[in-house]
């Protein structure tokens, strides 16, 4: 998606766009380049407009069994398409005529509420669905006010979505379809009881469906509460990096760190200005003082660079995500906050300044880079006192993993 979505707009309408004259909102499209999906014309010329020109491997798998009603998980890597997958049976069955929330879509994080509240809206546009995201940061208020214009789906972080609840300015009583995204990550950060009270706010006659790149004990646990018979959907290995990012890492002295990066930044630079292409940068730190003093470093030498932490305000958080993803910023350095879910095409390499502590948390982070089939690459930088931590993950990647050498030791 290239729609960005500034704090300001807390309201995701759909605008009532017309469909073209020969268009029939309720014709199926018998035989549409995605896959031949019985779909209606309004959400195929939606998926037409987004530039969707056949299914992923995940949307193949689980939109038909979605349509038919079956509450549903699905595993995937990140990058596949998974918010289509969803999102395309959502814009397919509900209701527009019907004014109150009809689905709830639930996610880990801020930034992951805005964007998946951005596709919905492209593909729900001609059906006239309103997709609302509900988030912590921005106005109550606000939302209050936007909840009581109606809104068809409601996509959200558990935290805010009970807020609401708790004061009855939401109510999901006529869910048709309740989705939890990335529920592996909701589970690691602590809302699983959130998901729960949720989930009683909604009819036992719900579909439910759950999105998760691993799947843990406890994910397993909560598909045998709250799933019936759920159809299992599973594209690729558990945990496995995109085959389409080259991985290499990098055994740099922790005081030599920030010099190797600054190594491999203008070797970039050279590179894409003889080739001239461009792409943009994500590093991970594991603390919010290590982004500070990176960005920090980094600023201080001319290099177009911020940095996305918990510790900044909601307002901070969206005016950094919409630079980098407008290409106003050539560099991000970031916490484990942007490593699940965000969808930004330009990122064609990550840098793990700090190493992640363990394999899915580096599937995660990678999985940045390498979007919906496009080549990326991904830099793990291991210092003298991380080679024991990171042997794991050197041995479940195996011979994809190259060991690089940098200038600085030559």
């Amino acid at each position: 998606m290239t729609t960005t979505m500034t704090e300001e707009h807390t309201e995701v309408g759909s605008k009532n766009r017309d469909l073209p004259p020969q268009m029939s909102e309720d014709d199926p499209v018998p035989d549409s380049e995605m896959g031949g999906m019985d779909l209606s014309e309004a959400v195929y010329h939606a998926i037409e407009d987004l530039g969707y020109t056949a299914p992923t491997p995940i949307q193949e798998q689980t939109i038909p069994p979605m349509l038919e009603g079956h509450d549903l998980v699905g595993q995937a890597q990140t990058g596949t398409g998974k918010t289509a997958a969803f999102g395309i049976p959502l814009a397919e069955t509900l209701d527009p005529r019907e004014r109150h929330v009809q689905s709830i879509v639930l996610t880990p994080t801020r930034e992951l509420a805005v964007q998946v509240s951005e596709e919905l809206q492209s593909l729900c546009k001609y059906r006239r669905l309103r997709v609302l995201p509900i988030y912590g940061g921005p106005s109550i208020n606000r939302q209050i006010d936007a909840l009581q214009k109606g809104a068809h789906i409601v996509v959200g972080t558990p935290g805010r979505i009970l807020d609401h609840l708790g004061r009855g300015t939401l109510r999901l009583d006529w869910v048709r379809t309740a989705v939890l995204d990335e529920a592996d990550e909701m589970l690691d950060i602590g809302f699983a009881d959130d998901i729960e009270r949720i989930l009683g706010f909604t009819p036992q006659s719900r579909q439910t469906v759950l999105f998760s790149a691993t799947m843990p004990k406890a994910i397993h646990n909560m598909v045998n509460r709250h799933l019936k018979h759920p159809t299992w959907v599973k594209i690729g290995g558990e945990a496995q990096p995109l085959e389409q990012v080259k991985q290499v890492y990098f055994e740099v002295a922790t005081r030599d760190k920030n010099a190797g990066l600054e190594e491999l930044l203008r070797s970039r630079h050279a590179a894409n200005k003889e080739q001239g292409n461009a792409g943009q940068t994500l590093i991970f730190r594991r603390t919010k003082r290590g982004v500070e003093r990176l960005v920090d470093y980094l600023y201080r030498r001319k290099y177009s660079v911020s940095g996305i932490h918990g510790g900044l305000s909601q307002g901070q958080r969206n005016t950094v995500m919409n630079d980098f993803r407008a290409g106003r910023l050539e560099l991000m350095v970031a916490t484990n906050l942007a490593a699940r879910g965000l969808d930004i095409p330009a990122i064609s390499r990550v840098i793990n300044f700090d190493p992640p502590q363990n394999v899915e948390e580096y599937v995660h982070r990678i999985g940045r880079t390498g979007r919906m089939g496009r080549s990326g690459t991904a830099i793990t930088f291991v210092g003298e006192w991380e080679l024991d931590d990171f042997d794991p993950i050197r041995r479940h990647v195996g011979n994809d993993l190259e060991l690089g050498r940098l200038k600085l030791y030559s």
